[in-house]
């Protein structure tokens, strides 16, 4: 008999299969305790109105100090399973379903119900069951990101009017902490944060380069805000750092340049413009930062952009225009889950380049460093998928089989038979 079969010749469970029933049940226990405290919730609501009681907000708090007493929670933690456990089961059945039925964690139906709650009631019978899909086949941080700019691109069309709601609140606050410390608060658009995040992590990188730098990145990166908002220059920094200035990604459909506004652009079916690691902008901003100045890596998405996918085995290191595209493609580590943006991973050689591996659009995968090591000393195997456009497959030690798809699909181009045939 098979060392690794059971007697009806199952495969024996191993530790992770164990780990992965567990969960399993979590999930449907969550979706059973959700609905009972709906069920709690609800009873309360209908014996004080067979008994003339008008006070919802006092009823209803009630059952949260009965449900925080009883489960030994904070009132705040009640008050969030009630809520929760209302939407699932009022407003959100499908995805209850889903939960109860171990398709997706507790943690998928938190974020979707939280972030479906801030669309409009008239979009959410399109988005809801999308929505289901993502979260039944994409880990928690993935299926964030996914969800967010599914929700952006189909509220894309009312993005301009909201965007500049929005900034009309923009502002700086301090928050006062302990030990002579404070937080320093600015909301803003998300834009000008990504840069101002960028660029004082590039500087901060830059310094701690020195063998004599004793801080973290985390130290570097708030003393160089403050020497950039306080003193308004650089001179103070190390010299590897004054000449960095803010880079962004931004993403634009060549067509949707065309477009009127973002509405016209909507019922010409193109994606919205994007920037990396916000997610949808206005028209009329893309418009603007496609005609910035360098600081702004452009990429118009046409099937002929003439961009270098390859230099083969001549060059280990790829060109800068190469490294920007493999990581435009991917936009985040293409290791299971996690969210690291591209920006700030490394570009890894799929084979390895002692093995023989090229460097080429369809051998190169940005990676962050963790998992970069992970790749390469934690005996795990990785390869692209051919004809994929980037797609990474992940083999575990245990032998599971792990799939990243980039975010976005570069066009791939191959000569046709026609092409080879002779005249």
């Amino acid at each position: 008999m098979d060392d690794d079969a059971g007697w009806e010749g199952a495969p024996i469970p191993d530790a992770l299969d164990r780990v992965v029933e567990v969960a399993d049940m979590m999930a449907v226990f969550a979706a059973q305790r959700l609905l009972q405290v709906n069920a709690m919730r609800r009873e309360a609501l209908e014996d004080a109105a067979v008994h003339g009681r008008a006070l919802t907000d006092v009823i209803e708090r009630g059952v949260r100090l009965e449900l925080a007493a009883g489960l030994r929670i904070t009132e705040h933690a009640a008050g969030e399973m009630i809520a929760q456990a209302a939407a699932l089961v009022e407003r959100y059945p499908e995805v209850l379903d889903s939960l109860g039925g171990a398709r997706m964690t507790e943690r998928h139906a938190e974020i979707l119900v939280d972030l479906m709650e801030e669309v409009e009631p008239e979009l959410r019978g399109d988005l809801v069951p999308q929505a289901i899909r993502l979260a039944e086949h994409h880990p928690v941080g993935s299926f964030r990101r996914k969800l967010r700019r599914l929700i952006d691109t189909v509220r894309s069309v009312t993005l301009a009017e909201r965007h500049e709601e929005a900034l009309a609140r923009r502002r700086v606050v301090v928050e006062p902490a302990e030990d002579a410390m404070a937080w320093l608060h600015a909301y803003l658009p998300a834009v000008e944060a990504q840069a101002i995040f960028g660029r004082t992590t590039a500087m901060a990188k830059a310094m701690i380069t020195n063998e004599e730098e004793t801080r973290t990145l985390d130290q570097v990166r708030a003393d160089v805000l403050c020497d950039l908002l306080i003193d308004g220059d650089t001179a103070s920094l190390d010299r590897g750092a004054r000449g960095i200035r803010a880079s962004v990604v931004v993403t634009v459909p060549v067509l949707a340049l065309l477009a009127a506004d973002d509405r016209e652009r909507d019922d010409a079916g193109l994606a919205p413009a994007s920037v990396e690691g916000v997610g949808p902008i206005p028209l009329d901003r893309a418009r603007e930062l496609c005609g910035g100045d360098g600081g702004w890596m452009r990429i118009l998405t046409h099937p002929e952009t003439g961009a270098v996918l390859s230099v083969g085995r001549e060059l280990y290191r790829p060109p800068a225009a190469l490294a920007m595209l493999v990581k435009w493609r991917a936009d985040r580590c293409m290791a299971p889950g996690c969210g690291m943006p591209a920006s700030r991973c490394e570009i890894d050689h799929t084979l390895a380049w002692t093995d023989g591996g090229t460097t080429g659009l369809d051998n190169l995968a940005p990676i962050c460093r963790g998992h970069h090591r992970v790749k390469h000393h934690g005996n795990w195997q990785v390869r692209q998928v051919p004809d994929s456009g980037g797609t990474l497959e992940w083999t575990s030690p245990a032998g599971r089989e792990y799939t990243v798809k980039p975010e976005r699909r570069y066009p791939m181009f191959h000569p046709s038979a026609a092409a080879d045939a002779p005249f």
